[in-house]
């Protein structure tokens, strides 16, 4: 299938559809994150120490694929997210829309990159790729918060919540590199809610609320 007809497969998924979808893709990811990142990953890995984290992996392998396949899921999850906010969003601003799906999947493809390498017992090559991999999706998030605010059809607070998270991503995971310890420890706590909630927020709206989108007869109307 060549880039046209995929173009054409996506431009015929109506705004609403696409909205449902990426709702109910975002609720199935933050589930699974919790208990595959707080409850599994974060009791194996050991930031720092890449011994301990590859001692912890082969004496819990059961517990580490159980974490490796749940963000497996995720990872498969964010695609089928980029392009449903693709269709959202575009009547926005399609070129925006654009780079904020091109910015998370490449964040995406990082990330697959990395838990291979763990998989690989390479727990070093996992920590950079994570820290490279959010270099692209700090600035997806931010321009997803724009596209949102800017919709009209979606409430800006959301837009201003994802916007607000962009930049607590940057103090959650560069902060102990930019910021005094004292400074960091209580600014990560902050830091994390709307961090942790923003994209949440966003879907629980497009899973119920999405119907308020206009179809895409409206939208052409309203361009004319």
């Amino acid at each position: 299938m060549n880039s046209n007809k995929i173009t054409a497969r996506i431009d015929d998924i109506s705004p609403r559809k696409a909205a449902r979808v990426a709702g109910f893709a975002f609720l199935i990811m933050f589930f699974i994150a919790i208990f595959a990142q707080f409850f599994v990953l974060s009791n194996i890995i050991v930031p720092g120490d890449a011994a301990a984290t590859v001692n912890n992996i082969k004496a819990n392998e059961f517990l580490f694929w159980i974490g490796i396949v749940g963000w497996l899921i995720i990872l498969a999850l964010d695609v089928v997210v980029l392009l449903a906010l693709y269709v959202v969003l575009k009547p926005v601003n399609k070129n925006l829309a654009l780079l904020s799906s091109v910015l998370r999947l490449i964040y995406t493809a990082i990330m697959v990159i990395g838990f291979l390498a763990l998989m690989l017992l390479f727990p070093n090559v996992f920590s950079s790729g994570q820290l490279i991999a959010y270099l692209f999706f700090i600035p997806h998030i931010f321009v997803l918060g724009y596209l949102v605010f800017k919709s009209g059809y979606i409430p800006r607070i959301l837009g201003v919540l994802l916007i607000i998270a962009s930049f607590c991503y940057v103090i959650t995971l560069y902060g102990e590199f930019l910021l005094p310890k004292e400074w960091y420890e209580p600014l990560f706590m902050i830091a994390m809610l709307p961090a942790t909630f923003a994209e949440l927020a966003l879907g629980i709206w497009l899973l119920f609320k999405g119907a308020k989108i206009p179809g895409r007869k409206n939208q052409d109307e309203a361009r004319a």
